[in-house]
């Protein structure tokens, strides 16, 4: 549940409410979805939002018994009418948190502002190195030893959210970027079970630049 304070409070009963925007096949959804069949994960997803009509989520949302939606651009008469659709798209679920899983769309403030503190992303570097599309790329450029991906807030800037949790990945002198990425994604959809799973058991506190997940988080709610 999301409170004016600032505050994610640990969410009881059925567990937290997800919805997930996703582009392509899913695979972070797929782990989502592994998640959530165990009731103590804390978090369930109750909703699959895509921008492309043929996405594999698709499938995966209807092999799960999940309601889905598609939300394409080509469908509105601009980006601004679109991103309203998306909002809408979002509420009908009520969610508690907003799993951004491989959307490879930039959200405006129209969904952003809506669901501030409940939007949650993952990025394939460790921010704020790295920011953007081509996060890997750029990373394998600067010649790092170490790279990694990191789970954050969404905010109106791109990838400038509050961090919530990171992982490393050694890059290795043989990498190009597909190997690299792909070792980042299977740290990256195990991070982001985990990091949502905590939210939704143990909550969340934001102050500033620095988030605490647990249930020091929100002692003082209390």
């Amino acid at each position: 549940m999301h409170t004016p304070s600032g505050h994610l409070v640990p969410t009881t009963g059925d567990g937290a409410r997800v919805v997930v925007l996703v582009s392509g096949g899913g695979s972070n959804l797929a782990a989502l979805l592994a998640a959530h069949d165990d009731p103590a994960y804390g978090a369930r997803v109750v909703g699959v939002i895509t921008d492309k009509p043929g996405a594999g989520a698709l499938t995966l949302a209807q092999e799960a018994g999940v309601p889905s939606a598609v939300v394409a651009p080509a469908d509105f008469a601009d980006r601004d009418a679109w991103n309203r659709g998306v909002a809408e798209a979002i509420a009908v679920f009520r969610p508690d948190h907003v799993v951004l899983a491989g959307f490879m769309r930039i959200l405006s403030p129209t969904v952003v502002d809506r669901f501030a503190g409940r939007i949650i992303n993952t990025h394939p570097a460790l921010l704020p190195s790295f920011p953007g599309a081509h996060g890997v790329r750029d990373a394998l450029a600067h010649g790092v030893k170490v790279t990694g991906c990191t789970v954050h807030l969404v905010d109106a800037g791109v990838d400038t959210g509050v961090i919530l949790a990171q992982a490393t990945v050694p890059v290795e002198d043989a990498d190009d970027e597909a190997t690299l990425h792909e070792r980042i994604k299977v740290a990256e959809r195990a991070l982001l079970v985990e990091t949502v799973g905590r939210v939704a058991r143990e909550g969340l506190s934001v102050d500033g630049r620095h988030a605490r997940i647990g249930r020091a988080a929100t002692s003082a709610d209390r």
